[in-house]
C-alpha cells in the first residue's frame, strides 16, 4: 500500500488527473478499475475518479510495490547546469529574466529549455524532489521567443501554474517590452492590423485589412529616447502588447519601416550589420521589460497589483551611452 497525501502541488485538480500522471504508464481502464474495486481510496472513502484534492486529502493505493513501480515512471532530463536570474519567487510562482537565445520551451526532446532548468533548480534547492515529478511538473505560465529576453512566468505549484496561465490567456495580465528600432519616432501610438501565420516557415505577415484565417492585432509604442550618429538612427521604444499574437511586436513595427534592430526575421540586414560592428549586437532588441498582475484570486491574491521589472540586457546599455 502507498499512501500519497496531496500538498500545494497538486491541489484543485481531479483525483483521475493526478492518477493517470502517478500511474503514467497504465492504462485508464486500469485506474477506473481500481477505483471501482476500492484499490485506490480518497480520504479512506470509496471515489470515482471526479473528485477535486485539496490540501491534506489523503490518496491510498492498495496495490503491491511492484505494480505501483510497473505503471510510476518519472522522467528528469539531465540538463547543463544553468543559473538562472530569479527575479521574484514564492511558494507558488517564480519570475525569471530569461536571457536572449534560451527556449521558453523545448520544441523537440532533445532540446533544453528554460522548463528544464527550472525544474533542475527547484531540484537542487530541495523545493521538489524527483518523486513529486510524477503528479505535477513545475513550468512556465508565458512563452518568449528564444532570441527575446526579459520576463517569464513560472508555476511552481498547481494553482500558481492555472491561475497565472488563465491570466495570460485572458490578457487581463498588463505586459510592457522595450525594444531598439530602426528610425527615428517622436510620438506615442496605437496601431493596428490583421496577422497571418505561415506555418511551415513559422513566420508572420501584417495586413491593413481583414483577409482570410487572420487576427486582429494592436499594438501601443512610445518613445523614450533616440540616437542618431554617424548615419545610424534607432529609437529606444516602450510597447504595450494589447494582443499576444506570434511575432506581433517584431513584425507589426517591421510592418511600419521600423523593424527591431538585430532582429534576423523581420529586421533590416544593413542596421543590422551596422549594430554588430558598431554595438556588437548579435540578438534582437526586444526585451519583456514588466508585468502587473491584475486581481487574482486565492491563493494568489497577495500578487494583485503588484508589478515586477526585469532589467535591460547588457546590449541594451552599450547603446543605451548615447541616448538622446
Amino acid at each position: 500500500m502507498r499512501s500519497l497525501i496531496i500538498t500545494e502541488k497538486d491541489a484543485g485538480q481531479r483525483l483521475d488527473k493526478l492518477l493517470g500522471k502517478y500511474l503514467n504508464l497504465a492504462g485508464k481502464s486500469f485506474i477506473y478499475k481500481m477505483l471501482r474495486k476500492k484499490n485506490i481510496t480518497l480520504n479512506g472513502k470509496k471515489c470515482d475518479g471526479s473528485e477535486k484534492l485539496s490540501c491534506g486529502d489523503e490518496v491510498k493505493l492498495f496495490l503491491a510495490e511492484e505494480t505501483i513501480e510497473k505503471f510510476s515512471e518519472v522522467k528528469v532530463q539531465k540538463v547543463r547546469k544553468q543559473e538562472l536570474d530569479i527575479l521574484y519567487e514564492d511558494e507558488h510562482i517564480a519570475l525569471i529574466n530569461k536571457p536572449s537565445g534560451m527556449l521558453s520551451q523545448k520544441a523537440k526532446d532533445t532540446d533544453e529549455s528554460l522548463v528544464e532548468y527550472f525544474i533542475d533548480y527547484l531540484l537542487d534547492k530541495g523545493t521538489i524532489k524527483e518523486e513529486d515529478l510524477k503528479t505535477f511538473r513545475p513550468s512556465v505560465c508565458n512563452r518568449l521567443d528564444r532570441n527575446t529576453s526579459g520576463l517569464v512566468v513560472a508555476g511552481k505549484t498547481l494553482p500558481g501554474l492555472q491561475i497565472m496561465a488563465a491570466v495570460f490567456k485572458d490578457r487581463s495580465i498588463h505586459k510592457y517590452y522595450q525594444c531598439v528600432v530602426k528610425g527615428v519616432i517622436k510620438e506615442k501610438q496605437l496601431i493596428t492590423g490583421f496577422i497571418t501565420k505561415d506555418e511551415k516557415t513559422n513566420q508572420v505577415k501584417i495586413w491593413r485589412e481583414e483577409q482570410p484565417d487572420s487576427a486582429p492585432i494592436m499594438t501601443e509604442y512610445e518613445p523614450l529616447a533616440t540616437v542618431f550618429r554617424d548615419g545610424f538612427s534607432c529609437t529606444l521604444l516602450k510597447v504595450t502588447l494589447i494582443t499576444g499574437r506570434t511575432h506581433q511586436i517584431r513584425a507589426h513595427l517591421a510592418s511600419i519601416g521600423h523593424p527591431i534592430v538585430g532582429d534576423p526575421k523581420y529586421g533590416d540586414k544593413l542596421i543590422n550589420q551596422t549594430a554588430q560592428k558598431k554595438y556588437r549586437i548579435r540578438s534582437q532588441m526586444l526585451h519583456s521589460w514588466q508585468v502587473v498582475f491584475p486581481q487574482l484570486p486565492e491563493p494568489l491574491a497577495y500578487l494583485s497589483g503588484k508589478s515586477f521589472l526585469a532589467p535591460l540586457p547588457a546590449e541594451f546599455s552599450r547603446i543605451c551611452k548615447e541616448w538622446k
